[in-house]
């Protein structure tokens, strides 16, 4: 059924994929990518926006956003992981930097120009989600339709648009923010700081989760407890820890998630969109440009039945370093060896999204973007060093095998906090957010370095990425240091 769901949602994206973007012309700005033209005799029927919806939830399998840097299929390059986890001290591109993958290696050793084709990527697919959202929105305010489906439908889009300007924001800082569908070639766009961007999706999320309803009818489909996550983490990331408790307590008592007993049945195509599941991007395999590369670029060269691995996103000797003696999570995050034809082989790679893929980059893997595990961790971040807060840390532990930590445990709760955060949520777009929540970045980035014995040293003005330099052409400001 929840395949049959993601062909449903295929078939339904590829008719909004014609009305919109026939008329696509290269003048347009990436913040008004498509013209005016067939879309006004689209916007009648409850399902012309149902269609709509499904066109906004595709925009994040995007390659520049939830998808994978060579998925072209699905909309450019760049890809979310590069920019976040890569950029961290959990991975690096892999052995290979040279040739293509140069490009590759430049973010991660934070040396990307603004004519950097992945935060390009990044920027095109993130701000195309935008603009899809930001037209159903526009259009649906003034449709003769039910108010029930229309709040439905405005929540969920309103949550989708939040995703995407959260990571805009946390990985471009100072970014245009324009909430209404944009219909002029080249408009005007004033960018916003990162705390102004954070403050409006408090608005928008708050409102999001107030119009959705708190269950699912299909998979993949985000609900007022999706909005109430999202908002948790931005409030954190604002320092507002008591809104951020509240966010996350109505999640944890709403009684819809719970742990799973294993951690391994989070992770593969039969355990998608199960009871920690909050949010997830949904894939789907078959030759329909719809399936996940991250099999692909993970896993180890050759270690496939389908295609060629890439390698990439390889984990640090660091990362391997950071589990505890019996930590259950250990193996099924990542390994350092791998069999190829009953020979073995040594090298750091993730296994959380290992499949068999139907084609090269073609796999039916989902992306988990928010679980139960992750509030609970977040919720014992809001609530600070204490017993509640030791208790959905604890939590966490258990499943993974492990005892019980306090204050009475050697470091501090915020090393206790980031180690559970890094190992628990490994490989899944975190790291990078919490060391620039955490205020850590700079200092632990430059210490992974020394380890490493790369002549490279970070400042505040590495913590954002470089505005592709066409959007500095069409007049937005440059950040500092680029």
């Amino acid at each position: 059924m929840m395949k049959i769901n993601k062909i449903i949602r295929i078939k339904s994206w590829l008719i909004i994929l014609c009305t919109f973007f026939i008329s696509c012309s290269d003048e347009f700005t990436l913040l008004a990518p498509h013209s005016q033209r067939n879309v006004d005799n689209f916007y009648q029927t409850k399902v012309d926006f149902e269609t709509a919806l499904n066109g906004v939830y595709d925009a994040l399998q995007s390659g520049g956003a939830y998808g994978n840097q060579s998925d072209v299929a699905t909309g450019g390059t760049g890809g979310y992981w590069m920019m976040t986890e890569m950029r961290s001290d959990n991975t690096d591109q892999g052995g290979d930097v040279t040739g293509l993958a140069a490009a590759v290696a430049e973010l991660n050793e934070f040396n990307e120009t603004p004519l950097s084709e992945y935060t390009l990527g990044a920027w095109v697919g993130s701000y195309q989600g935008v603009a899809r959202a930001n037209t159903l929105i526009t259009r649906i305010t003034s449709a003769d339709l039910d108010n029930t489906f229309k709040n439905q439908v405005i929540g969920e889009a309103l949550f989708v648009r939040s995703l995407f300007y959260y990571n805009l924001a946390m990985l471009f800082g100072n970014i245009p923010m324009p909430l209404e569908e944009i219909l002029e070639t080249n408009p005007k766009q004033t960018q916003l700081s990162q705390s102004q961007i954070l403050t409006q999706l408090v608005t928008d999320l708050t409102d999001a989760a107030a119009k959705m309803s708190g269950t699912q009818s299909k998979a993949g489909q985000a609900t007022k407890w999706s909005a109430l996550t999202l908002l948790g983490r931005v409030q954190l990331h604002l320092g507002n820890k008591t809104e951020a408790a509240s966010a996350f307590n109505q999640v944890i008592t709403s009684g819809e998630f719970s742990l799973l007993n294993n951690y391994s049945d989070l992770w593969g195509p039969s355990n998608e969109n199960g009871n920690e599941s909050i949010f997830e991007i949904q894939f789907v395999a078959g030759g329909l440009g719809e399936g996940s590369g991250f099999t692909n670029s993970f896993s180890p060269s050759g270690d496939l039945q389908t295609g060629e691995g890439g390698g990439r996103n390889r984990p640090t000797i660091d990362m391997s370093r950071t589990y505890e003696e019996g930590d259950l999570r250990f193996k099924v995050s990542m390994d350092t060896m791998y069999v190829l034809n009953g020979d073995t082989s040594y090298q750091r790679h993730v296994k959380k999204y290992e499949s068999n893929p139907f084609a090269n980059f073609d796999a039916d893997n989902n992306f988990i973007v928010l679980r139960y595990a992750d509030v609970l961790l977040m919720a014992a971040e809001a609530s600070g060093a204490g017993t509640q807060a030791y208790s959905y840390i604890n939590q966490v532990r258990k499943r993974a095998g492990l005892g019980d930590v306090s204050s009475a445990t050697a470091g501090s709760f915020e090393d206790h906090l980031a180690q559970e955060r890094r190992v628990e949520l490994a490989f899944e777009n975190h790291r990078w957010y919490d060391l620039l929540r955490f205020g850590t970045a700079v200092s632990t980035m430059n210490a992974q370095f020394a380890q490493q014995g790369f002549s490279i040293t970070i400042n505040d003005n590495d913590l954002v990425f470089p505005i592709p330099q066409r959007e500095i052409d069409l007049g937005l400001t440059q950040n500092p240091g680029y």
